[in-house]
Order: C-alpha cells, then structure tokens, then sequence
C-alpha cells in the first residue's frame, strides 16, 4: 500500500491503536490514523452490526504480524491490518453471527497478514506488483463460496433527484468497506481530506466516474447504491500519486470501469478486483515501457564481419 506522511497524533496514541488505525486508513490507501478512526467511526454510525468482524479481523492480522516478527515498521503503517479488516466485514456480512464466526474471521485475519508479509518480500526483492487487496479477494472469493445465497428482496429503486445523486457519488467511498449510507461516504471523504487532498478529490472523481457511466448503461439501481463506484474510485486513489502523470488515474478510472461487468459474467464477486487488476495492468505496462532498450545493433555474420587487411 501506499505510505502517507503521519501527523502528530502518533505522539498523543499508543503504538497498537495507531498501527490499528492505520490498518483502517490503508484500506483506502493513505497511512493516518485519523484517517483511521474516521473509517472507524462510519462503521460504527452506519452498521454497526460489522464493526466486531471489522476489528477482530485487523486485531488478528496485527497480532500475526507482531507474533511473526515482521517489521514494525510495516505493522505500524498498518500493512497487516487492512486485508484483515476487509475480511471480517464481508464474514459479518455474508455469514449469520455463531460460535465459530469470531474464530474463522481470526484465522482468515492471520492468514491475510501472512499471504501478505511473502507479497511484500517479493515486491521488494523481485520487483513483483503491489498486493494491493489481493489478499483479500482472494481469501474472500473462498470463503465465499462456502456462504449460502441470500434472497434478498430488492427495495424501492430511489429516484434521479440532484440529492440522490450525491448521495450515491458519496456511496460509492462507503461500498469500498460495504457501506451503503451517505453518512460514511461523508466521514472517509472527510479522513481522506485530512491525509491528501488530492487523493481525496480523485477518490471523488473515480466514484463520479462509475457513477456516470452506470446511469449510463441504465443500471439505476447499482448506481444509487454506489455499486459501480467504489472500484473506480480505488483505482483513482492508487495512481493518483503520480503527481506528473494526470492521465494515469483517469486510465485507472476507466479500466476499472470496462473490468467490473466482467466478474459478473464469470460468477464471481466483485469485491475490488476491478481496482487490483487495472492498476496491474497500467503498472505492468508503465515497467514494459520504461524498460532500457536492448542492444539494437545487428549480429555480425560472416558476410558482414570486417575483414583484416
């Protein structure tokens, strides 16, 4: 993930909340913890039903880290939490509460925290793409498949008013951690605004983006709901610190946009594999294109070999 200068609220908290709170703000790809506490707090005012997944599952990937000894640097920028975190919101979403949901959401915790710490060996020894949420998606696409399909019976289609629409471009920040009220969209923009303006207003933009083009494609329903946005928006907020490239957010936008439909086709959740794979994409080819030219001089043959005089 991306490392984001901290402020000085690291002095006034305790090493595991920051590196806690961070693991919260690095879902969106900034290290703040105040950032942190504000992604904290949506989950708390808009479902607070996932806000014991969400904890125990970033409390599992910190501790797995820390039991390990895996850098603390890399623990306190919240690097083992954020996989971890995504994982028990979507078992407190997909899976009813029992006795055995706190251990699974514990086990998949650590283990997103260990799929990580190898990510992030080959990543700076081999050069290897960033894991972004791979962990994640990954984990999440096998648990998933365990889930029993829920029947849910879709509500009321909002209508287009001005107030609608900005409440979904706000959504579709919140869909990022399965939250589907203006209130978290308000609160993350809010967190993000305190770690980087500018990557706030691409995560903005990104969610504008997918929102636009669902209206286009007449898909109402996903579009007020901030289904369409939340990639887009990841996708913005991960290239946007390219400060001197404006295009590169915009490809990210874009393709995250052609890639959703495509996991749908193949009956796959959609989680944020969208975002994970046009930054690949755009990163892989950004190397492909920065890479230093092979020597271009033709191989010398007998026919064209100089001859000693």
């Amino acid at each position: 993930m991306i490392f984001m200068p901290a402020n000085h609220f690291n002095t006034h908290c305790p090493d595991w909340a920051t590196a806690l709170l961070n693991g919260f703000s690095q879902i969106f790809l900034q290290r703040n913890p105040l950032c942190g506490l504000l992604c904290l707090l949506a989950i708390l005012l808009t479902a607070p039903a996932l806000l014991g997944g969400a904890l125990l599952g970033g409390v599992a990937g910190l501790l797995t880290a820390q039991r390990r000894g895996y850098a603390k640097a890399d623990r306190q920028a919240g690097l083992f939490s954020y996989n971890g975190v995504l994982i028990g919101l979507l078992l407190s979403l997909a899976f009813s509460w029992s006795a055995m949901l706190p251990p699974l959401i514990l086990a998949c915790g650590g283990l997103s925290a260990m799929l990580t710490e190898q990510w992030l060996k080959r990543t700076r020894e081999q050069r290897f793409l960033p894991a972004y949420t791979a962990p994640f998606v990954l984990l999440g696409w096998l648990l998933l498949s365990f889930a029993a399909p829920t029947l849910a019976t879709p509500g009321p289609v909002a209508e287009l008013t001005t107030l609608n629409l900005l409440g979904a471009g706000l959504k579709g920040l919140g869909q990022v951690m399965f939250l589907d009220h203006p209130l978290a969209g308000v609160l993350i923009a809010a967190g993000l605004l305190l770690a980087d303006r500018r990557a706030a207003l691409w995560a903005l933009v990104g969610s504008a983006a997918g929102l636009t083009c669902a209206l286009w494609m007449n898909d109402t329903s996903s579009a007020l709901l901030g289904l369409q946005g939340y990639n887009p928006a990841l996708a913005a907020l991960a290239l946007s610190q390219q400060r001197r490239q404006p295009w590169l957010p915009l490809l990210g936008i874009a393709l995250a946009i052609l890639l959703t439909p495509a996991f749908a086709a193949m009956g796959l959740a959609t989680l944020t594999a969208p975002f994970i794979l046009a930054c690949w994409f755009l990163r892989a080819g950004i190397r492909l294109l920065r890479r230093t030219p092979r020597d271009r001089t033709p191989c010398q043959t007998p026919e064209n070999q100089p001859r000693l005089r």
